[in-house]
């Protein structure tokens, strides 16, 4: 149990830091970056490895780079369904995948 929230926390921090990096992602409070957290969890549980395998042929052709389109989608889906939660362009929202991406990789190799 201990872990699970720890990981919520850490993924709601990333989110807070990569708000802070990348211009166009934007997040009112750490408040929204824990619903936020939750939100993205649930669409990469049930969405994201639909979108994969969809787009499966590209990825492969990208070595797969496009998954990152692919966690922007999910990132962009997250915003459209919270107030608090902003991506204001697709380049924003692909920034902001790797971004994120990275600032995980971090936080997650602290621990």
């Amino acid at each position: 149990m201990l872990t699970l929230i720890l990981t919520w926390v850490l993924s709601a921090a990333a989110l807070m830091i990569t708000s802070k990096l990348v211009s166009g992602f934007e997040i009112r409070d750490f408040k929204s970056a824990m619903i936020a957290s939750i939100v993205v969890g649930f669409l990469n549980m049930t969405l994201r490895w639909i979108l994969i395998i969809l787009t499966l042929p590209i990825n492969i052709l990208t070595l797969g780079l496009f998954t990152f389109v692919v966690n922007a989608m999910i990132l962009k889906a997250a915003a459209a369904f919270m107030d608090s939660f902003k991506i204001k362009t697709w380049g924003s929202a692909i920034i902001g995948a790797l971004v994120l991406a990275i600032v995980n990789v971090i936080l997650f190799g602290l621990i």
